[in-house]
């Protein structure tokens, strides 16, 4: 366990601090040229290149979500998923404080939204509660639907993560103007610690609704779409 430990660790780190860190760091200086559209990228690629670095230690959830996702539908033991969840928290607590450390040296920093999910105001496009909540589950029914299909026993070997990885790029291309994209409460948590307190008042749905949708996921999988 200590193995897989380590990698869901180390992998929910890169995936924070990559994607989060590409809005912090790059985003936020148009001259860059990296937009959202870099931020979504950057997501996927941290995902591709996480699971193909630690995937066959840990089978490269590095997101809760995708934990329990994979439990409902048979693929991951119950006596896993708390240390897991334990230790993608911490990969991403790690990585928010890293990126808070490293933003924090430039002159005249605030730290503001820092990259965290939010509705309502606080939302990119200004989206409701509701909104937000029916994207989040959504995004994150669609993005387990995509993992269990790409890492199914009929599925092409190896290609698993580069579906994944565009999935993701996908998903915040969808959803950043709504939500600033979750589909992870690991994720959210990590950065939300260290913004404005509002983030933290708001991070009930961001770990509510892709548990919900990756739960439900799960079980849609195993009515309709299980491998014989």
């Amino acid at each position: 366990m200590s193995r897989k430990f380590a990698a869901e660790l180390i992998g929910t780190f890169w995936l924070v601090f990559g994607g989060c860190g590409s809005a912090v760091l790059a985003a936020a200086f148009p001259e860059l040229g990296i937009g959202f559209v870099g931020v979504a990228l950057a997501f996927g690629l941290t995902v591709l290149t996480g699971a193909y670095a630690f995937g066959g230690i840990s089978g490269g959830h590095f997101n809760p979500a995708v934990s329990v996702g994979l439990l409902v539908a048979g693929r991951f033991p119950a006596k896993d998923l708390v240390p897991y969840v334990i230790a993608q928290v911490i990969g991403a607590l790690i990585a928010g404080a890293v990126l808070y450390f490293v933003a924090s040296g430039k002159a005249g920093f605030t730290p503001g939204g820092f990259a965290s999910n939010g509705y309502g105001e606080h939302s990119p496009g200004g989206y409701s509660l509701a909104a937000a909540l029916v994207i989040e589950i959504v995004l994150t029914f669609i993005f387990l639907l995509i993992i269990l299909g790409a890492t199914g026993k009929t599925a092409p070997a190896g290609f698993a993560p580069i579906a994944i990885g565009l999935a993701l790029t996908l998903i915040h291309l969808i959803s950043i103007p709504v939500t600033n994209t979750s589909v992870n409460p690991a994720r959210s948590l990590g950065v939300a610690v260290f913004a404005d307190g509002w983030a933290l008042q708001q991070l009930w749905l961001f770990i509510v609704a892709p548990v919900v949708g990756a739960a439900i996921a799960g079980a849609v999988h195993n009515a309709l779409l299980k491998d014989e």
